[in-house]
């Protein structure tokens, strides 16, 4: 329809053209002495139309052979950029596939042909760093850096991460420092952050990461749980000896971290070596009144010292719920010895000694017979744990 409607049209111009040109008489008279030329009007408009043409044809065809360099050179630096594109596309699906050698070989052809050298480099680092060629890492890195823009964040979080990767601490530390100063603070920086701090046993930092992260959801509470835990007691064997700074450090944990019972049943006996253990007495009740745990229940023997009657009070209140525990009877037996309670104790040792014989039951009993004098009776339960000792 439409190749319909231009055929109208053109045949309907044709039409009127004709008949406009038959109704103009007009002519032209052309002097140029001794010359004379006459020519008709219609005439005249024919040549200056079709000279019009002819010139604006020679004009242009002058102008594309001018501009014929300039349009190969940029033919020639397009093909180039696709060239170099597909050979960095090429680079880094060679390094997703293991096949290092070759990724490195594209990766330096797009540096070559200019496309995105910085990432080209990296892309190249990180092939090398995979075959273990620290040379040429070396010297891919060097060529991002001298040719990073807005790529420097991309530079220094491939260098930490592959610097973790080789074990070299100290340097992904320094990477992981300079991203900090320039106010990068992203999931993938923290997480590198707390493998770093925890390789150089940097424990309060690796605790001020983790919370960081768990409040960014990027640790789920069980691995904080763990990476916290473990940071908790590197730090409490640290201040081991220093009860007063044991003391405000346990005062300074979050409510929440102490709920972890692993945490607290490692600690107590650090504490109460230092000697806090009745710091920890709340904290050991809250978790037995929460969710009964019998050795949880065992540790509650290093809460005595000075409050080693109001220990034993709630301890045996405990008992009446829970009369066949043995690490409770195991408790209440030190606890009894700690008030001078001699007959009790040996009792209560005896108990938990028949319902679960372990070594520190049998050094705990052989301990408070040698106070009363006792001495073969405890030779007989040093004798017990050695072989306990010797079997495991």
């Amino acid at each position: 329809m439409r190749a319909l409607i231009w055929l109208i049209g053109i045949f309907a111009l044709a039409v009127g053209g004709a008949m406009l040109a038959s109704i103009n008489t007009g002519y032209v008279l052309l002097v140029l002495p001794p010359w004379r030329m006459q020519l008709s009007l219609n005439l005249l408009i024919v040549i200056l139309v079709l000279g019009f043409v002819l010139a604006y044809g020679v004009l242009r065809l002058v102008s594309k052979t001018l501009a014929l360099p300039g349009r190969v050179g940029v033919f020639r630096e397009r093909r180039r950029k696709e060239v170099a594109g597909r050979a960095l596309r090429d680079a880094v699906r060679a390094l997703f596939e293991g096949r290092y050698s070759q990724s490195v070989k594209l990766a330096e052809s797009a540096f070559n042909g200019g496309e995105a050298p910085t990432v080209s480099a990296l892309v190249a680092a990180r092939a090398a760093h995979a075959m273990r060629d620290d040379t040429r890492y070396r010297i891919w890195i060097g060529r991002a850096t001298d040719t990073e823009g807005e790529s420097r964040v991309a530079r220094l979080m491939t260098e930490a991460e592959l610097a973790v990767e080789g074990r070299r601490f100290d340097e992904a530390a320094e990477r992981l420092e300079s991203l900090r100063l320039a106010g990068q603070r992203h999931i993938a920086a923290l997480r590198l952050s707390l493998r770093v701090a925890s390789a150089l046993a940097q424990w309060e930092e690796v605790i001020r990461l983790a919370r960081q992260l768990r409040k960014h959801r990027a640790l789920s509470g069980e691995q904080a749980q763990l990476v916290l835990r473990r940071a908790h007691l590197e730090r409490f064997r640290e201040l081991a000896g220093d009860g007063d700074g044991l003391a405000a450090y346990w005062r300074a944990i979050p409510a929440d971290e102490l709920n972890d019972r692993r945490l607290v049943e490692r600690a107590v006996p650090l504490m109460a070596a230092a000697g806090q253990g009745a710091l920890v007495r709340r904290t050991l009740e809250r978790l037995l009144e929460t969710d009964w745990d019998s050795g949880l229940a065992r540790l509650y023997a290093h809460c005595g010292g000075a409050q080693a009657v109001e220990c034993l009070a709630r301890a045996e209140k405990w008992l009446l719920q829970h009369p066949q525990d043995a690490g409770l009877l195991f408790a209440l037996g030190r606890l009894c010895s700690e008030a001078q309670l001699w007959g009790k104790a040996q009792s209560y040792l005896e108990v938990s000694l028949n319902l679960a014989p372990t070594i520190e039951t049998h050094l705990a009993l052989a301990g408070l017979l040698e106070r009363l004098d006792r001495a073969e009776d405890a030779q007989v339960h040093y004798r017990a744990a050695a072989q306990r000792v010797a079997a495991s």
